[in-house]
Parts: structure tokens; C-alpha cells; sequence
């Protein structure tokens, strides 16, 4: 399907808006995974006067646009088209955003709470040094996360991440029908088990995963002398049955 021109104002008695003709613009002028500049963006739009507006507005309908905020790899006046949404330029697209992503400092901060202050993605914290010869601070931000949801609808939530989880990656989305169905074919001790996870919302390693990471740092001799320990702890386990 060929798309209409981002320079075209009208179409036929209708009038074409500056947020439809700036993705287009995007579209056809920027391309998909490509960045551009607050400088190119303005000079394409002269006559616009608060397009950079128009651009963010795109967002609550669905298209990503990344910032330096999202993705540290761009500069301060870079943005990155990382994918499209509704086709905002036609009729009766643009009449319901697809999911808003404003949001007060009182509600990012109570995102933040529910989340523990933590990325949910890699579980840092904000200003914490990643430690894998990253020194960089983390920092953290809200993101939307698409969330199926039982019934098959879908819907965007909010979740804490941190930029470096963020930067650079489509949108994450969970199957939240698919996972509770994974919950119910869970024996019930494994079931107490994870409760006891997400009642504390952190999980410690049992002892059983304790010994299988010693076990793998293990010398080969050792390694057939705890495979040889537990050949033997069977057998006499079988003669006491």
C-alpha cells in the first residue's frame, strides 16, 4: 500500500494533522531503527510550531521513538525511530491513543514502589555499578510492558527498568495467560515454593542449587567422586526400602 505524502496538508475536504504527517515523515523519510535530529525534524516541519510535540504524541498510539533517557547511545538531540503503531493518518485512527505513556512524578514514584526500587528486568538497583567492568551508575526509569492478558486481550503496564535493560530493545511482552497455566501444572510443593518466592518477592537458592554450582567447579576426579557418593547413598537407600 502506498502511503501518502508527510507533506500533503489536505486530503480532499479533509485536513491532513501534523502529528499524521510526522509519521509519515518518519516513515518514509527516517525509516525504522534509523535516528534523527531535532534539527531535521524542525527544518522538515518549519511551519509547525510545536512539532516536537506532535512526535511524542505518536507514542501514546503505539510507535516508539527512543531518547538519549531510553537509549544512552544517542546524543542529548538524537532520537531513534525504533518501530511504528496505528496509522495515525487515517480516519478514526487517531481518535483513541492505544495506551498512554505519561505519567505525574507521584505516579512514576509509586511505580517505583511497587517495584521496590529495582529494575525488574535485571533486578539493580538505581545507582548501583552493574560489576561487569561496567562502572556506570544505573539509572532507573518506567517503561511500558505489553501484558497479555488471560482472556487474550492485551493491554500495556508500567514496570521499573533500568536504561541499560531499556536501550535499544523492542518492547517487551509477557504472556500473562500462558503463565498461569504453568502455575496450575505446578505440584503443590512447588507451588509453596514460588508463593514463598513472591511473598518475599526475592528467591534464594536452594541448598540442593547450592551444591550443583560447587559440583560444576569441580576437577573431573572430584566430580566421579561425588557421582560415585551419590551411586552408593542410592544403594543403601534401596537396602533400607
Amino acid at each position: 500500500m502506498t502511503l501518502p505524502s508527510w507533506q500533503m496538508k489536505t486530503d480532499g475536504n479533509r485536513k491532513v494533522g501534523s502529528m499524521a504527517r510526522a509519521a509519515l515523515w518518519l516513515l518514509t523519510e527516517v525509516g525504522e531503527g534509523n535516528i534523527f535530529t531535532k534539527a531535521e525534524l524542525r527544518s522538515a516541519f518549519s511551519d509547525v510550531a510545536q512539532i516536537d510535540r506532535r512526535i511524542r504524541q505518536l507514542r501514546d498510539y503505539g510507535w516508539r521513538i527512543d531518547v538519549s533517557r531510553e537509549d544512552p547511545s544517542l546524543k542529548q538531540d538524537e532520537q531513534r525511530f525504533v518501530s511504528r503503531g496505528a496509522d495515525v493518518w487515517i480516519r478514526g485512527q487517531a481518535k483513541t491513543p492505544k495506551h498512554k505513556n505519561s505519567l505525574t512524578a507521584a505516579q512514576r514514584q509509586k511505580v517505583f514502589q511497587a517495584d521496590s526500587y529495582l529494575c525488574r528486568s535485571c533486578g539493580i538497583a538505581a545507582g548501583e555499578e552493574y560489576g561487569d567492568d561496567d562502572v556506570t551508575q544505573s539509572v532507573l526509569n518506567i517503561a511500558r510492558r505489553k501484558v497479555v492478558l488471560a482472556d487474550g486481550s492485551e493491554e500495556y503496564q508500567f514496570v521499573t527498568e533500568c536504561k541499560r535493560c531499556g536501550s535499544g530493545s523492542a518492547d517487551r511482552e509477557v504472556n500473562l495467560g500462558a503463565l498461569l497455566e504453568l502455575v496450575e501444572d505446578l505440584s503443590p510443593m512447588e507451588r509453596r515454593i514460588l508463593a514463598g518466592w513472591v511473598a518475599a518477592d526475592q528467591r534464594s537458592p536452594e541448598p540442593i542449587e547450592r551444591l550443583w554450582g560447587l559440583y560444576r567447579t569441580l576437577p573431573e576426579e572430584a566430580r566421579k567422586a561425588v557421582a560415585d557418593a551419590l551411586g552408593d547413598a542410592d544403594a543403601a537407600d534401596g537396602k533400607n526400602d
